[in-house]
């Protein structure tokens, strides 16, 4: 964590004296199965935690194995079934489409690591209900991609405005200003930022 902190020192007093503050754990490499933390994100989107936590139990208790369900197996369950659960019908339609595109192959999550990061971003975005954001995500906590920023997402843009004493939320423009300085760590800025909105 020193070096990179040294490197905001020279880069951005801003984001230095935000790592000082905000102390985090090194972040590992998320070792879930790719498909399911896709799976799981779709299902999470626009759901308080807790809710989505209940949701999740009773899709899980659809399948006999204590694994996630391989594509295969989700793509048998009729859809009124996993809406019986609480899934949406958006999303009952989202999950079908991943399990049915990485089954098919369409998108092989096994290669992901070869492509660079706009080609994972395009490759993630073939599946309905996964956009740039859920990829950005998927970047950073399931490849561990070091240099990574979501210039779309309210809590970086309302971090950065709280940061850099911006009266309005600052423009993608503005932000890709900013976040340069930050790069190769950016990833790093990103989740420091994040906990900068924490209350006091």
């Amino acid at each position: 964590m020193r070096h990179i902190l040294q490197h905001f020192e020279k880069a951005d007093p801003v984001m230095a004296n935000i790592m000082r503050r905000h102390k985090l754990k090194p972040r590992k490499r998320n070792t879930e199965d790719r498909f399911e933390y896709l799976a799981l994100t779709i299902l999470y989107q626009q759901l308080s935690t807790k809710v989505a936590d209940v949701i999740s139990k009773r899709f899980r208790a659809l399948f006999t194995s204590e694994l996630f369900p391989l594509p295969k197996k989700i793509l048998k369950v009729p859809d009124e079934k996993l809406r019986a659960v609480g899934i949406s019908w958006a999303k009952v339609k989202y999950i079908k489409d991943l399990a049915e595109k990485v089954a098919s192959q369409q998108v092989n999550l096994e290669v992901l690591d070869q492509l660079t990061d706009e080609e994972v971003i395009v490759e993630l975005t073939k599946v309905k209900g996964v956009g740039r954001w859920t990829a950005e995500m998927f970047l950073m906590s399931a490849l561990g991609r070091p240099d990574i920023f979501s210039f779309g997402d309210l809590g970086l843009q309302t971090a950065i405005k709280k940061a850099y004493s911006f009266k309005t939320l600052p423009s993608k423009r503005t932000m890709q200003r900013i976040s340069k300085h930050w790069s190769p760590y950016r990833s790093h800025a990103a989740r420091l930022l994040w906990a900068s909105l924490d209350n006091e």
